[in-house]
C-alpha cells in the first residue's frame, strides 16, 4: 500500500495541487465531544440515513420539518413507546415520507438508544468510549441491535452525527483494490471491514489526520 504521501500526490494529479487535496479532505462534521450531543439529536440523525438509503435525499430534508413534529421532537424515550395508534398516526401523515418498514425502523432504534444510554449514560458516551480504530465492529454492534443500519447506511449516520468515520464509497473501495488492500470492490463481509479499518487507521497515523479525511483522500485518489 502507497503512503499517505504518496496518496495524496496521486490526488493532487485530479485536484489541483497538495495543499488544495489537504483543503479539501477536512471533515466538516466532525465533533470534539460527541457527549454534547443529545440521544434526541442521534436519533434524528440515524432516522435521516435510514429514510435517505435508496432514496432522494433532498425529499427527506424538504420534509425534514415533519419528520421532527411526527416523531416527538425524535425524543427516544418518547418514540420508542410508541402505541399502535401512533404507528396509524405515521402511516397516514403527509408530512412524512410514509413507508411502514422505515417508520416501524424509527421505533426500534429509538428503543436501540434507550437500552444504550441504560448501561452508557448516553449514545454519544457509548460511542465516546468504543476503540479507536474498531468502527467495523461498531457497524456489526449496530447492525445487530439497531434497525435497518446495515452497510452504509450506518456509516452516514456516523460521519453526519461527527463520529471518525470512513464510508465505503464506490471511489474509496476502489481506491483499497488499488492499494491492494481489497480483492474486490466492495466491503460487505467481516474480513474486509477489518482490512479497511486496518489501512485507514494506518493511513490515518501516517498522515497525522483523521479516518473520515482518508477515507475522502482516497475517493479523490482515484479521481
Amino acid at each position: 500500500m502507497r503512503t499517505f504521501d504518496e496518496i495524496v500526490d496521486l490526488a493532487a494529479q485530479h485536484h489541483g495541487d497538495r495543499a488544495q487535496v489537504l483543503q479539501k479532505i477536512g471533515n466538516e462534521h466532525a465533533r470534539s465531544d460527541l457527549t454534547a450531543v443529545s440521544d434526541a439529536e442521534y436519533l434524528s440523525q440515524m432516522t435521516q440515513a435510514v429514510f435517505s438509503a435508496g432514496f432522494n435525499w433532498r425529499v427527506i430534508q424538504n420534509k425534514w420539518p415533519g419528520f421532527e413534529t411526527a416523531f416527538a421532537g425524535f425524543d427516544p424515550h418518547r418514540v420508542a413507546f410508541f402505541s399502535d395508534e401512533d404507528m396509524d398516526r405515521l402511516l397516514s401523515d403527509k408530512g412524512i415520507v410514509r413507508n411502514g418498514q422505515k417508520i416501524k425502523a424509527t421505533l426500534e432504534n429509538a428503543r436501540f438508544i434507550v437500552e444504550t444510554k441504560k448501561e452508557h449514560g448516553s449514545f454519544g458516551a457509548f460511542l465516546a468510549q468504543w476503540p479507536v480504530g474498531d468502527q467495523a465492529g461498531l457497524l456489526a454492534h449496530m447492525a445487530k441491535h439497531g434497525s435497518r443500519l446495515g452497510g452504509a447506511t450506518a456509516q452516514y449516520f456516523l460521519r453526519f452525527s461527527g463520529y471518525d468515520a470512513w464510508i465505503t464509497s464506490r471511489d474509496v473501495c476502489a481506491a483499497l483494490v488499488r492499494e491492494g488492500v481489497l480483492d474486490k470492490p466492495t466491503a460487505t463481509s467481516k474480513t474486509a471491514m477489518k482490512k479497511v479499518d486496518e489501512a485507514i487507521s494506518a493511513l490515518s497515523q501516517q498522515g497525522g489526520v483523521s479516518r473520515a479525511s482518508v477515507s475522502r483522500l482516497l475517493a479523490l485518489s482515484v479521481g
